[in-house]
């Protein structure tokens, strides 16, 4: 690989990313809460690292890899992200306006759906390169449900965890003026087992791209971490500085540990199977 030219294509990438997250939408959003476009390059810059490590280590092109990148960028910056809004819509609605949440859906969107076939383009992986003698990582039906289901109980003990040990004690007298008024549903555990189930499937076409479990292991648990705490750096009207800065340290260390976990619960017991899904 050419190192000047990949530094290249990631400033480029990141300057792209940066402007898709900066400019307003119609309908959608009028302008970027962090005004000037300087404050979105470092988070642009850091997203595009870890798709772009994601990308060129992929097997996949073409439209594939398109279509993957998208579900990835999307299923982590909003899917999973504002889930957990529309959950604890109850609450949040003092804070976050409840006609805003369908707009946040679509402008994530509209950015990973612009930015994909472009990250993919610009490392020239737009052209299926056929893999002889390949196999793609594959289980049986049962196996994937009993890891994805350990996936699942796996997060909700690390959400959980790093909630009380590292959130809470970071974030101080503003967590509890923050979170007065919430009132954790009697079902909050099984939903937490219900979104680490959607990361674990997130995970299946990072493994199944990259193949080297290495790689894959580490793509994994950047994108998680990096992908979702990234938005955090930049100030917002929604959040506290040190309930968003609590918050990023918590979910970038979690996520990380858990994506890591992820494809190793994945790799566990895997001997290649045939026949599998």
């Amino acid at each position: 690989m050419n190192l000047r030219n990949f530094s290249v294509k990631i400033v480029f990438l990141a300057l792209i990313l940066a402007l898709l997250y900066w400019l307003p939408i119609p309908g959608i959003r009028a302008s970027s809460e962090a005004g000037n476009l300087i404050y979105w390059l470092p988070v642009a810059f850091l997203d595009i690292l870890v798709l772009s490590y994601m990308i060129v280590n992929s097997k996949w092109g073409g439209w594939k890899l398109v279509l993957a990148t998208f579900v990835v960028f999307y299923g982590v910056t909003t899917f999973l992200t504002q889930i957990e809004t529309v959950v604890f819509l109850t609450y949040f609605e003092e804070i976050i306006p409840a006609e805003m949440i369908p707009k946040l859906f679509v402008e994530g969107f509209i950015v990973a759906a612009v930015f994909s076939p472009v990250a993919v383009a610009i490392h020239n992986k737009m052209k299926e390169t056929p893999q002889e003698h390949v196999r793609e990582f594959s289980l049986p039906l049962k196996t994937w449900i009993w890891k994805l289901l350990l996936i699942g109980i796996v997060y909700m003990f690390i959400y959980t965890v790093f909630g009380a040990l590292v959130f809470k004690p970071l974030a101080g007298e503003a967590f509890d003026e923050y979170y007065a008024n919430l009132q954790m549903p009697a079902w909050i555990l099984p939903f937490q087992i219900l979104r680490g189930i959607v990361w674990g499937l997130l995970a299946i076409p990072i493994v199944k791209m990259i193949g080297d479990w290495k790689k894959a292991r580490l793509a994994v648990a950047l994108l998680y971490s990096v992908l979702m705490a990234g938005l955090l750096l930049l100030p917002n009207l929604y959040m506290p500085d040190v309930i968003r800065r609590a918050h990023f340290v918590e979910v970038i260390l979690s996520n990380f540990l858990f994506g890591w976990l992820v494809v190793t619960i994945l790799h566990w017991r895997y001997e290649g199977t045939s026949g599998g899904i």
